[in-house]
């Protein structure tokens, strides 16, 4: 069945702020945004009235707005609200990235609206948003097992047998996002869902390696 998606105007990685951070497996978030900003050589520059750091993007003729908050993971929404209030950008035209605990290294979905699951970030949008209506792209960092290791583990570093399917993960998302841009969100989900079922598929057929 075809989801009805309207063009989007806003992209949204979250993550938490400071160089402690940065390569902890909760800033999957930020690492697809820079990455994205690297690809169409835009600088983010800090926004005090937004507390997030922004700048502007164009891919397929769309312009639209890329936007890192700086509030921490649980305050995220206050940032991705502000923007989206001054510039009337409805629920339905914001992508929020984000790290995804249920979801295995290297694997990346697409979904429209539904609960927070646990992750404070997209807990903190739903309430300043007034609404769950948002579109979100989860990326897979694995789960440690128990729900008492999962904080350590959000904030732990990934390592290299991670990081690397991780990054192949957003490599590929970003490589589908001209159609989620245009609104071709089915289109967009069918390439990246197959995706993770190839993925999935290799590793069992591979060789183990030391």
């Amino acid at each position: 069945m075809l989801i009805p998606v309207s063009p989007l105007r806003l992209i949204v990685g979250l993550g938490n702020p400071g160089p402690q951070y940065v390569q902890t497996r909760h800033n999957a978030g930020f690492w697809l945004a820079d990455e994205l900003a690297r690809q169409q050589g835009c600088i983010f520059h800090p926004d005090s009235d937004i507390h997030g750091d922004l700048c502007r993007i164009t891919v397929s003729g769309q312009v639209l707005w890329l936007l890192k908050p700086m509030t921490f993971m649980n305050r995220s929404g206050l940032s991705v609200a502000t923007l989206a209030r001054f510039h009337r950008i409805p629920l339905l035209e914001i992508l929020i990235v984000h790290d995804d605990l249920d979801l295995p290294p290297g694997t990346v979905r697409l979904k429209r609206a539904g609960g927070h699951g646990g992750h404070n970030g997209l807990r903190d949008l739903i309430t300043q948003l007034g609404g769950n209506d948002f579109l979100r792209l989860r990326i897979g960092i694995g789960h440690p097992g128990g729900s008492r290791a999962a904080l350590d583990y959000v904030l732990g570093r990934a390592p290299q047998s991670e990081q690397v399917p991780i990054e192949r993960a957003i490599t590929d998302a970003l490589r589908e996002l001209p159609c989620m841009i245009a609104g071709q969100w089915d289109r967009a989900m069918r390439t990246l869902h197959s995706r993770h079922i190839a993925v999935n598929n290799l590793a069992s057929d591979s060789p183990t390696r030391p």
